[in-house]
């Protein structure tokens, strides 16, 4: 679970975003990133008993900054206002597909994982494999426990080719995936669960009913 006292600090600096603020509540913010932190170990403790490669993680490997890269952002607030963390193999900076928690007050919590906007390779990889094994990968995403939790992939704008890529035609079984830039599944959390003592063993559970769609990308990655 998390301290109100986490949220609370979200909360507050979405209205204060400014480093004169965020100076002066410092001992409010290593408060809450040590919540998370805490957070984040339990979660790995228990999903890395599913998984092997998340094991040997730690919650500095996996957690981002709060601090935001504004050089190319129209948006200048210093700050993020929510804290993420990112189980893959390698960590928060991995190429492989993984986990991922967003801690956001205010109804903007969820949990999710898959290959967000991967490089090209990595793309073609992905998409050839959907089209060699189209029937394991439906499989994984018509699963009734997968279908329960996240429904669908997502197919939000930007995210999938307004046709077909070279190389696969419209009657492809798979088409609707392989148009795919992004391979994410996406689960909401309620505020009221962010301080539930089951917390840490609800994000486990959706974590892993993920795990067969992360092992598929990663051996499509790796080949």
């Amino acid at each position: 679970m998390l301290q109100n006292s986490t949220l609370k600090f979200l909360r507050d600096l979405k209205k204060n975003n400014h480093k004169t603020w965020f100076d002066s509540n410092r001992k409010a913010f290593e408060a809450a990133k040590a919540d998370y932190a805490t957070l984040v170990n339990e979660v790995i403790k228990g999903l890395g008993k599913k998984d092997p490669f998340i094991a040997p993680l730690t919650a500095k490997e996996c957690v981002f900054r709060i601090n935001r890269d504004v050089r190319f952002s129209k948006n200048k607030d210093p700050y993020k206002t929510n804290m993420g963390m990112y189980l893959s193999r390698d960590g928060k900076k991995s190429l492989f597909s993984g986990y991922y928690f967003h801690l956001e007050p205010g109804g903007k919590s969820f949990a999710a994982g898959g290959l967000w906007m991967p490089e090209a390779d990595v793309i073609k990889k992905v998409r050839q494999e959907i089209d060699y094994n189209w029937n394991e990968f439906s499989k994984i995403i018509q699963n009734k426990k997968f279908v329960s939790v996240y429904t669908t992939l997502q197919r939000e704008e930007g995210m999938v080719l307004s046709r077909e890529p070279k190389g696969y035609e419209k009657d492809n079984p798979a088409i609707e995936y392989i148009k795919l830039k992004s391979w994410v599944a996406t689960t909401t959390f309620t505020d009221a669960q962010l301080t539930s003592n089951t917390l840490a063993k609800d994000i486990v559970a959706a974590f892993e009913t993920l795990q067969p769609l992360i092992l598929f990308l990663n051996r499509a990655i790796e080949e």
